[in-house]
């Protein structure tokens, strides 16, 4: 329909109302002084008999009335701020959505909203948001469609807090920038959270303890060694380290009850194919209440 501006904020408009999505994109680009450009994927069916013609006419039409509803409800939410467009495009979702990013170029982030299926729809239909994390390195951004900005609750005085799971210290350093990058953009403080776990031949109760306090003590002086590493000035930014038992996933969802927004690194899959979301990851992305920003570990190039 429209040109991007250079650097938009990307959203990516599903067949449902994609309210929470751009609420929280068009409060980033204007964050960020930049546009905000919207991609709807129309599903190709095979071209053959007339009614199969009428069939595909019938749901880009539909397409097309989805699109034009996110449209005028983003320009609404931008106002005189942040300009938006969009485009339609034919075909399989994750991979028009890739190409779509990559003849942009240059874009900030991509936004999904997550959906709220059952755990049986999840197994047999593949996750957008898990397609988008094997194949773009760029920041991704996973909203609840109950999201509302600005519904987290004060935490100790502070309106807003940026949480990020730290799963290897020595191997997050991407995670730690973006989220220093994220409560430095969002006036948040910042917490980071390494679960720790037991090994389960510590069978004796105060020998595991004892365990566990130098296991949360060295995680807690690996992040903030790899804190010291990014070379970057912290005066401006009030940062806590947390380090709970596990399990992990039980832990960020809970701090996303009042969190602004989650940062995690996207999972490195045991073999080519595999998933690019890993188990603690997917089980954040299901039940988390706030957004939650998909960092790629690697450096970009």
């Amino acid at each position: 329909m429209s040109q991007p501006d250079p650097r938009p904020v990307v959203v990516a408009v599903g067949d449902q109302p994609a309210d929470a999505a751009l609420s929280y994109a068009v409060a980033e680009a204007e964050r960020l002084g930049c546009g905000v450009h919207l991609v709807h994927v129309v599903h190709s069916l095979p071209q053959g008999s007339e009614l199969v013609r009428v069939q595909s006419v019938d749901v880009e039409d539909r397409g097309r009335h989805t699109l034009r509803r996110a449209l005028d409800l983003a320009r609404e939410l931008a106002g005189d701020g942040p300009r938006v467009t969009a485009s339609l495009l034919i075909g399989t979702v994750v991979h028009e959505l890739v190409t779509a990013v990559e003849q942009i170029g240059d874009v900030r982030m991509v936004v999904v909203q997550h959906r709220d299926l059952s755990r049986v729809r999840r197994l047999v239909s593949r996750s957008t948001t898990g397609g988008l994390a094997a194949r773009l390195r760029l920041p991704l951004v996973s909203v609840p469609a109950s999201w509302t900005a600005g519904i987290a609750p004060a935490v100790g005085g502070v309106d807003r807090v940026v949480t990020a799971g730290v799963d290897e210290p020595e191997r997050s350093v991407e995670v730690l920038r973006a989220a220093v990058a994220a409560a430095r953009t969002h006036g948040a403080r910042l917490d980071l959270v390494h679960a720790w776990g037991v090994p389960g031949l510590y069978d004796d109760p105060q020998l595991a303890e004892e365990v566990g306090k130098e296991l949360a003590e060295a995680g807690a002086g690996e992040i903030r060694a790899q804190l010291d590493g990014l070379g970057v000035d912290f005066d401006d930014l009030h940062i806590e380290v947390h380090t709970p038992p596990q399990p992990a996933a039980e832990q960020l969802v809970e701090a996303s009850r009042t969190a602004h927004l989650l940062v995690l690194g996207k999972h490195d899959p045991w073999f080519p194919l595999g998933s690019h979301v890993g188990p603690v990851t997917g089980a954040v992305l299901r039940d988390a209440q706030c957004p939650v920003l998909l960092v790629d570990p690697h450096p970009s190039d």
